[in-house]
């Protein structure tokens, strides 16, 4: 009896590490076959727009409202359009929100005036399901959750957001030629960041208007010694530092190379602005690095 429950129990053990090595192996698989954002990463990126932002669908109220103040996953909320309006169960909607910078300090020279030039900022909050309809109001399910979403959240028509393939990581060349296509800037990154790296979404001044489309790619790049940030820093730094040398030559920002710090994806555009996933960084990426279309 001991032996016949000794090899029960290592057909168990056995069978539980093959049962683990297999879940290791398909994990492994599905990692290697993403070669594209993750539809968190596309639908929770945010958005700057110069156009107008239907608001006449909002977030009302929702489930055990006499407590709660912020609605997530799988909770229940209430629209403010029903039947009569036109809405019907299965529509599925988009939650946004939006948001000026509480506290803005520039980073860079003209951030203040792209940003006004890119227009206004809307948080991506998630995506609601409509379980059922009364006369003018809906009853939702949260089926995405990006952020906390509130009442008098913005709900638009759920749109869809393609997700470009993502190119191959060797074929990033830190030393690239300049393309000789439109230049902007890195005006700020998600949830108003200055700095950015590799996975963050960061927005920049240049959108469908200058012919970006989505799964453009943006190389990233700097100029040594450009005078433009607002901090402060030793003038020159770029051939001179006092006491570390110094040429008896001057060298100006644009007699040097310039430094490609990383490349990204685009994954939403508006005329004035896009979206991009940073998918290559050599180091940090700041507002005021500049960008050119590849």
């Amino acid at each position: 009896m001991r032996a016949k429950l000794s090899g029960l129990c290592l057909s168990l053990v056995f069978g539980a590490a093959c049962m683990g090595q297999d879940t290791q192996v398909s994990g492994t698989q599905t990692r290697q076959a993403l070669n594209h954002a993750w539809p968190t990463t596309v639908y929770c990126s945010g958005f700057y727009t110069n156009q107008k932002v239907s608001d006449d669908l909002r977030l009302v109220s929702g489930e055990q409202s006499a407590y709660k103040i912020n609605f997530v996953e799988r909770d229940i909320v209430y629209l403010s359009k029903g039947l009569n309006q036109g809405v019907k169960p299965g529509d599925r909607f988009s939650v946004v929100r939006q948001e000026e910078d509480k506290d803005p300090v520039l980073w860079f020279k003209w951030q203040e005036k792209l940003t006004h030039a890119m227009g206004s900022h809307y948080l991506d909050l998630g995506q609601l399901e409509v379980i059922t309809v009364e006369p003018n109001i809906a009853i939702a399910k949260v089926a995405m959750s990006c952020d906390l979403m509130q009442r008098g959240d913005i709900v638009l028509p759920f749109a869809e957001r393609p997700a470009a393939p993502y190119k191959e990581t060797s074929v990033f060349d830190p030393f690239a030629p300049v393309s000789g296509k439109p230049v902007a800037m890195v005006v700020r990154g998600r949830d108003t960041a200055q700095v950015s790296g590799r996975w963050d979404s960061l927005y920049v001044n240049l959108g469908t208007s200058q012919g970006v489309k989505v799964g453009d790619y943006f190389r990233i790049f700097r100029y040594q010694g450009m005078s433009s940030d607002t901090t402060p820093g030793d003038k020159h730094s770029q051939d001179m530092l006092y006491g570390f040398g110094s040429n008896p030559k001057h060298y100006a920002w644009n007699d040097l190379p310039r430094e490609v710090v990383g490349e990204g994806i685009v994954l939403n555009v508006s005329p004035n602005s896009s979206t991009v996933l940073v998918t290559v960084s050599r180091r940090e990426i700041y507002s005021g690095d500049y960008v050119e279309l590849e």
